[in-house]
């Protein structure tokens, strides 16, 4: 699959959407290819930005997708005419619905029990072939050698080609690239797609999806989470981009 690729303030971005990830990691999910996915948004780029070993792991992975809104207008202002967007939430949804009719294997790694245990339940209702292969909920805290070896072992022993890790970034795209080569599986970074498809936490409307403000909607939500994250990085990208637009500094 050849994609249209730029360089969005130093990281990169493959243009593809949901149905072109999907028939990819089809292809890699059945030849038992370990390969790792990244769903990229604004916080993304710029934790790539201010770190040079985050942004070679990014830059590294086998797919980057086009998650923010941003980052598909940044394409498009970059020269990709039609760039699309392949939501975390929604890429999770074609993924899981192809596995379930291509008989694939899913696993999932991250979340709390809880999460979890909702999401594999409402994907089971919803796509009743679907063969979760593994559910594991890790700690939050930074994990022995021996842990995570042991987890490790899991999720090979289980058969799962397709690995949904929902860690949160950058802990997510360390951890898939830490274990690309180990894990005979395509790992998908989502964030909090898990939360999003199990119904435990409400997505943004349609009409600020396409408005680019989903992060507003989210802040709205969970303020004391989220205010940081959203006040230090939304106007620095807004002003690197621009100025990668206008020719003015390139990365």
């Amino acid at each position: 699959m050849t994609l249209a690729s730029r360089s969005v303030i130093g990281m990169r971005v493959d243009a593809a959407s949901c149905d072109e990830t999907t028939r990819q990691t089809s292809i890699w999910a059945r030849e038992g290819h370990s390969s790792y996915v990244c769903v990229a948004n604004v916080h993304m780029a710029m934790e790539a930005f201010d770190s040079a070993s985050f942004r070679r792991i990014v830059n590294d992975a086998d797919l980057v997708v086009p998650d923010g809104r941003p980052l598909v207008w940044a394409l498009r202002w970059l020269g990709v005419r039609g760039a699309p967007q392949a939501r975390g939430a929604d890429l999770l949804v074609y993924l899981v619905e192809n596995a379930a009719r291509a008989g694939i294997p899913v696993g999932f790694y991250g979340g709390t029990p809880e999460s979890l245990e909702a999401l594999v339940r409402v994907l089971g209702e919803r796509f009743p072939g679907l063969e979760v292969a593994c559910a594991i909920s890790p700690p939050f805290r930074e994990l022995t050698e021996q842990e995570d070896e042991a987890y490790v072992r899991q999720i090979r022993a289980s058969g799962a080609r397709i690995l949904f890790v929902g860690l949160g970034c950058p802990k997510q795209e360390m951890w898939m690239a830490r274990h690309r080569g180990s894990i005979p599986a395509v790992m998908v970074g989502v964030g909090a797609a898990f939360d999003f498809c199990s119904g435990r936490i409400r997505q943004a409307p349609g009409l600020l999806q396409k408005a680019g403000l989903e992060w507003a909607y989210r802040l709205s939500r969970e303020p004391r989470r989220l205010w940081k994250r959203y006040l230090k990085h939304n106007p620095r990208f807004a002003a690197m981009l621009a100025l990668q637009i206008l020719g003015l500094r390139t990365y």
